[in-house]
Parts: C-alpha cells; structure tokens; sequence
C-alpha cells in the first residue's frame, strides 16, 4: 500500500454531524490559509451535501462542551445563539420517572407545560421528580458530598440536586445562569443551549464555507469507488462528478452510505436493552411572546416511553419516544397531543406530527480502513440525555488531535480511536439504561425494561454496589467518561436509591466541611435567586444587544 499523504478529506452528509465536523477539521488543518503560505500545508476539506435529503432536525439539546467548541472555532456567541433561536439549558427535569404520578395527577396534562412562573415552582410531586443538573458546587472527585447527603446532613427533606447545587432552584424559578454585562461563554453557572437543529446546521455551514474554507457541493452520491486495497478511493456524484479524497467522513445518517453501506461494517443493535425504537415530533408555537421559557429539558415518563419538552425562543420542540412493541404509532401520537393539551389559542390537534424510527446501536467499528463515520451513520441512542451531539464533538475532536499525517498512520489512530469510542458509546448505553432499571413504574414497557435480560452485566454489577455503597470516583476508570461521578449521582439518588438501603451509610472524613459546605450552598443559591435575570427577558437583550466579546 503506497504511503498517501492525508491531503484531502471528503465528507459525506451536512446535518449537524458533517457541518461541525468539518468546521473543527478546516479550523485546526488550515484549510482556508493560501496555498503560498508559510504555515504548513493546509488539508482541503471538501463536503457533499444532497439537496435532496431534509435534516432531521429535532436533536436541540446540547451538552457544556458546546460552548468550549463554538468558542474555539471563533464564532460569537450572540450571534450563533440569534441565528439559531438558542436559549440556555442548565440540565434536565425527570417527571414521573420513579412511578406512575399520583390519581390527581395526569401525566398526560398541559399543566406539565410551562406556562407562567408559578407553573415552574408548583406543578410537579416533589416526590416524583428530580433534577440532573451539568456540575455540582463541589467536584466530587475532590470532595464527595453524596455520603453525607445520604447520612441526612444537608437536611432529611433536602432533594440531592438542590444539596449539592444552585441550579434546581435556578431552573424553577426561571432564571437563566448568567448576566448580560458578563463576557461571551462565560456564566455564574454552568450552561449548554436548547437550540433549533435545522439553523444549527446552516450557521455551522455559512461559518464554516464563509471563514474557514471548507468546499460544499451539493450533490447525491450513487456509487463508491474503492482501490485494489479495499479503501475508498473517490465517490461518484449524480452530477456526474467524481470526488477523490485521501480521508472519508461518513456523516451520511442511518444509511451508512459509506461505512456501512460500500465498506460493509456490521451495525451492533442495542434494542434488546433499550427498548425504545419510535418517536414523533411536534413544534409547538407560544401563546404569547412574554411566555415563559425553561431553562432546562423537561422529560415526562409515560406508559411505553417518556415526552421530550424543550423551550426555544420561539417555540417549544417536544416529542415522545416510544416502543412500538408496546404502543402503535397513532396512539404514540396521540399520547403526545393529550400532554400538550389544548392551548388558548390553536389546538394541537392542527399542529402537524413528525414520526421517526431510531435504529438503536453501534457500527461494530466507527473508523476503518480510510473512513471514519461520525453521527448517526456511527452509532445512535434514544436522546434521554441528549447525548448525540455531544458524541459528535467528542469524535470530531478525536479525530483532529489525531489526524493521520499518511495513510501509514491511519491503521494506528484508527485503533484507538474505534477504542475509545466504543467505550463511550457504551458506557452512555449503560447510563440510559440505568434511568429505567430504577424505575418502579408498573406498565409493560417498564417492566420489560427491568427484566434481567435487558440489563448489561456491566451495569448491574454497579448498581448492586451503589445499592449500599455512595457512588466514587474509583468507579470510573476512563478519563474519557461521557457521564461524570456527579451524573450518576443525580439520577440514582434523584431516582430514590437512598430508600433502598440507608442504614448502612457511614460519614468518612471530615463532617463539618460537609456541613460548612452545604449551607454555603444555600446562601449561593439565595444570592442567585435574587440577582439572576429572567431567562426570556436576558435572552431578549442577548439578541439584541450581544454579550461581551472575549
């Protein structure tokens, strides 16, 4: 095999996954630098893009990592968050997941809807729904507070979230985590965004043809040609152009045109273990343009699945995700307009549905031979914990920082990089499951969620211990963990594991640390409270006015 200078990357689908993609390669490869310059020799990124295929467009909930990437590929942030109708998400409200709400109460009832400031405060059984939040106040790998939270120290009745950070309470009383006089990027609390996928991926490709050079060509690809090695030599286009290209990027969807599809790599299914397999959509417009807009993920557990509710500045993109083993798909549709309920002005029944069926699971390799698949033609899981983009940056950033110089080196980064995402993936499949093997809702679709045979051994093994040991830092052992120590604590303990077994939990350390901390803790929060914006009104200004520049 002759040793092929990396010279010219090709990728194939735009969506969310191509055009982010091939910013953070064109950014970090130089690619819009002039073919005179001094620097080294710059890598063209060339994206095809059919004009054909609609992006999906209902992945709006975005990880913290997102603002380090938008920052490092210089885009502002005002601008971005304008354009894309982008509000910020301090993390994720679970309704009804522990069991069935109580017989006053409908799951399926538009007073789960934000409506006004009141509904964030007051429309939930504190009993029944907790919140994940994206950081503690406290890193628990240096100071692990959830012993003594379990102990009762932070208070009997205290919920774990609101012990151990300021955000709950900020995300209820619908404050967003900054101000407008602070810089660009940076927040009194951590933050991603809520935003509209569509103008997502249509900010990333002006940005990324505009400043930094990547080519578009918009055009059907109808056959892969590959070299007597077996690589990917060049794709041919319905335009009757054929694209040569030294590296291919698969970013082409469930189809897996390339990975899948021309180099024949096995798709893993996970859909023995997540159960979900169906979700449809609807985009529902506000009542007014003072409605309040949360500043978090709302997901509401229903009989054969769970409803996404997500507040953009002008909308509200919610959805449900389904088994279609256990519902069909009217009445999965159905089941959503009776949670949206009735609005004052437009019924939902005129509001039109999108349906989408999700093919649960991993390619048994991410990169091989010359083609690396990033996004859904990868891998994909239920969006519980929105994780889907977050994967994406974390394979677009594995890929920069180990970009193969020559085709010499590609088997080798190839490796590891098929190492650490599966990993990854995995884990992340372990992290959704362990959302449902907690519940104790009584329907058969949760109860087949807690079968035995649905539950990765890998999982199980850890929940047997945190059932009467608080979750530590020894419990991850990869640096590269999709989801924290803090995660995992919020879920089991939000979930109510405590109940299972707390007489056995001991205090270690140091209790008035604990202690200081804790109230420390409540007096932020109180500051918060009284000085933290109105999330749509800050949102306002921000489109309007900007934040500061870095």
């Amino acid at each position: 095999m002759s040793n092929q200078l990396t010279e010219q990357v090709v990728i194939v689908g735009g969506g969310t996954a191509g055009w982010l993609t091939a910013a953070k390669l064109a950014k970090h490869l130089h690619t819009s630098q002039p073919a005179n310059s001094s620097q080294p020799k710059a890598v063209q990124v060339t994206l095809i893009e059919s004009p054909d295929i609609p992006t999906i467009g209902v992945g709006e909930g975005t990880w913290p990592t997102m603002r380090k990437t938008l920052m490092d590929l210089g885009i502002n942030e005002s601008e971005f968050m304008a354009y894309c109708q982008a509000t910020f998400k301090q993390g994720t409200q679970f309704i009804n997941w522990r069991q069935e709400p109580l017989a006053s109460q409908s799951e399926n009832n538009s007073d789960n809807t934000l409506n006004s400031a009141s509904a964030l405060n007051n429309s939930f059984d504190n009993s029944n729904q907790y919140f994940h939040m994206f950081s503690s106040a406290l890193d628990p790998a240096d100071f692990n507070l959830s012993p003594y939270w379990l102990a009762g120290v932070a208070g009997n009745d205290m919920p774990f979230a609101d012990a151990v950070s300021a955000q709950a309470s900020v995300c209820r009383n619908g404050l967003a985590p900054k101000k407008i006089t602070q810089r660009q990027y940076d927040g009194a609390l951590n933050y991603a965004y809520h935003l509209d996928a569509g103008k997502f991926a249509n900010f990333l490709m002006t940005f990324a043809t505009e400043k930094l050079g990547v080519k578009l060509v918009r055009a059907n690809v109808v056959s892969v040609n590959q070299n007597e090695q077996g690589d990917i030599a060049s794709v041919v286009l319905d335009s009757s152009e054929t694209i040569a290209g030294d590296l291919f990027v698969d970013c082409s969807g469930f189809k897996s045109l390339l990975l899948g599809e021309a180099l024949g790599v096995e798709f893993v299914s996970v859909d023995n273990t997540l159960l979900t397999d169906s979700a449809v959509a609807i985009q529902v417009p506000y009542d007014n343009e003072q409605e309040a807009i949360a500043c978090h993920t709302k997901s509401t557990a229903q009989n054969a699945g769970w409803v996404w509710d997500i507040g953009l500045y002008n909308r509200r993109g919610t959805g449900f995700v389904y088994s279609s083993n256990h519902i069909s798909d009217d009445e999965a549709e159905q089941c959503l307009r009776d949670y949206l309920g009735e609005r004052s002005n437009k019924a939902i029944t005129q509001l039109s549905a999108k349906k989408l069926s999700m093919n649960v699971g991993y390619r048994k390799q991410h990169w091989h031979r010359n083609c690396v698949a990033i996004g859904l033609s990868a891998a994909f899981v239920e969006p519980l914990e929105a994780s889907a983009i977050f994967l994406i940056e974390a394979a677009g950033n594995m890929l920069v920082d180990m970009f193969p110089a020559d085709r010499a080196t590609m088997d080798y980064c190839s490796r590891r990089f098929n190492d650490s995402l599966l990993k990854r993936w995995r884990k992340t499949i372990d992290f959704i499951k362990l959302h449902y093997l907690l519940s104790q809702r009584q329907t058969s679709f949760w109860k087949d969620n807690r079968m035995d045979s649905t539950i990765p051994e890998s999982l199980k093994e850890r929940v047997e211990h945190w059932r009467f040991n608080p979750v530590s830092k020894y419990d991850f052992d990869n640096v590269f963990e999709p989801f924290p120590q803090e995660s995992y604590h919020y879920v089991l303990y939000g979930m109510g594991l405590r109940h299972i077994d707390s007489e056995n939990n001991r205090v270690p350390g140091d209790l008035n640390y604990a202690q200081q901390s804790f109230q420390e803790i409540q007096k932020f929060t109180e500051h918060l409270l009284k000085t933290l914006p109105d999330h749509r009104a800050l949102l306002t200004k921000v489109y309007q006015y900007g934040f500061q520049a870095v």
